[in-house]
């Protein structure tokens, strides 16, 4: 099978980048001289993964990257978007530890002498357990240690990094892990999801100005995750429950950075809810931005409540990925007219977009058809929303290779490679031979 885009797209010209993308926890294992971070503590209790596992192996990527990295020039990619360990990188006394910089400068430099760009995500969850002890994101210092830390590493990569996002996903730090708990640190506060969303995007401001200073030639950004709410009907309550949902999970992340305020319903959150924002904290996360990074996978669906606002209304009906996730392309397209529609956007890459599918390895092959069906519906939905004046100028698909999936474990499978955790062996699905394909005949 193969994924085909109109004859007259933008994103068959080589200016257009197509990468795939991995996560420092989800892959590299070998905790070596890395600092404990609050995925190995959380991996720990009780009843949080559902397989019992934990990422001290997952990919073995640390001892296996000289051969993922042929894996990746193998896919004929442009560009490949990894994340930094912060507890892999830095000591606890805030000095670099050379042996965690010298692992990503050998990665940096075996991808630079490929060319393939780097675009390198400087926090994908993995706090340093020893931050998290004495207060984690809840604590406004944290923000600083950020900035401190994008400091030195951005200084010790020099001009290796063609592209620096300081952030991955802010809402799912802030809401899985410290609002509702299914996500490290496991905390269930409405006041912890607040307070880490607002400690997270100062971390994200102050970061950028670093950024600027220290490598202002890269494209510096941030990623965000966005899903979609749709009302359940045109009822009046059911449409304005859609609208706070929206602007509680998707718009509080995007508008303080674009437009430098939170949305309205910061003003109706209760008192005890809402985080505490200092003098001048909204001029340093609405730095300007290089690029903004879009991840989507599915859309929800909301109808009103009136205890909770808002209520989630599964769709029975609809196609489904492996992880229960709705497949709905048009939803991607919707959504990246609806943000252009709503704020003066920089260039946008998409920076996650991929599935979860019941794999199989037979005969040495995984014949992935739903898998190819979901890239090509959802590249055709991306070609769409450039043919509607949305300036895009990459796909990023998630992810490289089987891995970690956080709260899931070992059981879900996102990859285009098939990577057998036994033995470590990787083998390229039939999407991942459909992308290098589609990537190799612009």
């Amino acid at each position: 099978m193969k994924i085909q885009l109109p004859k007259n797209s933008a994103m068959l010209s080589t200016q257009f980048t197509y990468g795939v993308a991995t996560a420092s926890f989800q892959i590299e294992g070998s905790a070596d001289s890395r600092l404990t971070n609050i995925w190995d503590t959380f991996c720990k209790k009780t009843g949080t993964i559902i397989d019992q596992s934990d990422g001290l192996i997952a990919c073995d990527h640390v001892n296996l990257w000289e051969q993922d990295i042929d894996l990746i020039n193998s896919l004929n990619v442009d560009a490949y978007r990894l994340s930094i360990s912060w507890g892999r990188v830095m000591n606890r006394d805030a000095s670099l530890n050379e042996q965690g910089v010298n692992f990503y400068i050998k990665l940096l430099d075996k991808l630079n002498q490929l060319n393939i760009k780097v675009f390198v995500t400087l926090y994908h969850w993995d706090l340093p357990q020893y931050i998290e002890d004495n207060g984690g994101w809840l604590n406004r210092e944290t923000a600083y240690l950020f900035r401190d830390y994008a400091d030195k590493i951005s200084t010790a990569f020099g001009n290796r990094v063609y592209s620096y996002a300081t952030l991955n996903e802010p809402f799912c730090s802030a809401y899985l892990g410290y609002e509702v708990g299914v996500h490290a640190p496991g905390i269930a506060n409405a006041k912890a999801g607040r307070t880490a969303a607002h400690h997270l995007l100062l971390a994200h401001g102050l970061a950028m100005k670093v950024l600027q200073i220290n490598s202002p030639d890269s494209l510096n950004g941030i990623v965000l995750n966005f899903t979609p709410c749709y009302a359940n009907s045109e009822d009046a309550a059911d449409l304005a429950a859609t609208k706070y949902a929206d602007d509680y999970m998707n718009q509080w992340y995007i508008k303080p950075i674009l437009d430098g305020a939170y949305p309205d319903l910061l003003e109706s959150l209760p008192i005890d809810v809402r985080p505490d924002i200092h003098d001048g904290d909204l001029d340093i996360i609405s730095q300007p931005l290089d690029f903004l990074g879009v991840n989507y996978y599915t859309r929800l669906i909301y109808k009103a409540n009136e205890q909770d606002i808002f209520e989630q209304v599964p769709n029975d009906t609809a196609l489904h990925t492996d992880i229960g996730w709705e497949i709905y392309p048009r939803g991607l397209t919707e959504l990246l007219t609806s943000l252009n529609m709503t704020y003066k956007l920089p260039p946008v890459y998409i920076t996650e977009n991929g599935a979860a599918m019941a794999d199989k390895l037979t005969d040495g092959e995984v014949r992935d058809k739903d898998r190819i069906n979901y890239y090509q519906d959802h590249l055709r939905a991306v070609n769409l929303a450039i043919e509607q004046g949305v300036d895009i100028r990459g796909y990023f698909a998630w992810s490289l290779m089987d891995n970690f999936e956080w709260a899931e474990g070992y059981l879900k499978r996102f990859g285009i490679v098939y990577v057998d955790y036994e033995t470590q062996k990787r083998t390229i699905k039939s999407s991942g031979l459909a992308y290098r394909d589609l990537i190799s005949n612009r």
